[in-house]
């Protein structure tokens, strides 16, 4: 672990230069930039809104439009970063063939870039908050512990994906398929009282992301969380992380023969 604290520090002009090219790269040849990163999230939100509520009766409740902007977007920082950071080794190749730096400065620098544009877009909740007439309270302290641990789990599962593709191409297809199942295990679009009775909402729980999604909500919408839902994404977050890291360690060596 200190040769990779010492190995980001030694590195961390390449890894914001990296960053910045990610998001460069991202918004290139758009007139409006990373102002797409506030009007996108608002303009689907809108029609989730309208669909969803006409279709399980919420369409007068003003507080609908946060409770879908919370869910949907945690989930695309962390289907962004994933993905993103599932492809960086193999599509940094010609560079990793040339030059020597710490192989997880790629995916590292993927998951950060999507993660300040994911920072950016949270200006889009003070619009709608205002719209669910919903103010700020004490319980909004939440956000912070929650956007640490998505942070963490989102690294450490791109981290083990970025290795795991390298060996096994056929990962990004099968990511994919895991992304929307994660997707509908979050509760983003549908109200999750309607399924609080179900025999399957444990599936929910067990989603470390439905958790941090939880907890956005409870500190914009004023409700409190169980305890576990702060552990349980913490220790889960941890363990990608370790495990991702310690395979790069291990297995950055053998890239080179696999690109």
């Amino acid at each position: 672990m200190k040769k990779y604290i010492k190995g980001f520090y030694d590195y961390r002009f390449l890894l914001s230069e990296l960053v910045k090219r990610g998001i460069r790269l991202k918004y290139r040849k758009s007139y409006l930039g990373i102002v797409w990163s506030l009007i996108e999230p608002l303009m689907t939100t809108a029609v989730l809104v309208v669909v969803f509520g006409a279709l399980f009766d919420r369409l007068k409740d003003p507080t609908f439009a946060t409770y879908i902007m919370c869910g949907r977007l945690t989930y695309t920082f962390f289907q962004n970063g994933t993905k993103g950071a599932s492809k960086a080794i193999r599509s940094n190749a010609s560079m990793i063939k040339k030059v020597y730096v710490p192989k997880y400065l790629y995916p590292l620098s993927n998951v950060l870039y999507n993660f300040v544009i994911y920072l950016i877009s949270l200006i889009v909740l003070i619009p709608v908050m205002i719209v669910s007439h919903l103010g700020p309270s004490l319980r909004m302290w939440k956000l912070i512990p929650a956007i640490v641990m998505l942070l963490i789990i989102t690294v450490g599962v791109g981290m083990i994906l970025s290795v795991l593709d390298v060996f096994f191409r056929d990962i990004e297809y099968l990511w994919n398929v895991l992304l929307m199942i994660i997707m509908y295990l979050s509760a983003i679009f549908y109200p999750v009282e309607r399924i609080a009775e179900h025999h399957l909402m444990w599936l929910l729980h067990l989603n470390p992301l439905y958790c941090i999604i939880d907890l956005f909500r409870g500190g914009l919408m004023h409700y409190s969380n169980p305890f576990w839902e702060y552990g349980y994404p913490m220790l889960f977050g941890l363990v990608c992380f370790v495990i991702g890291f310690v395979a790069m360690k291990k297995k950055q060596d053998e890239f080179i023969l696999h690109l």
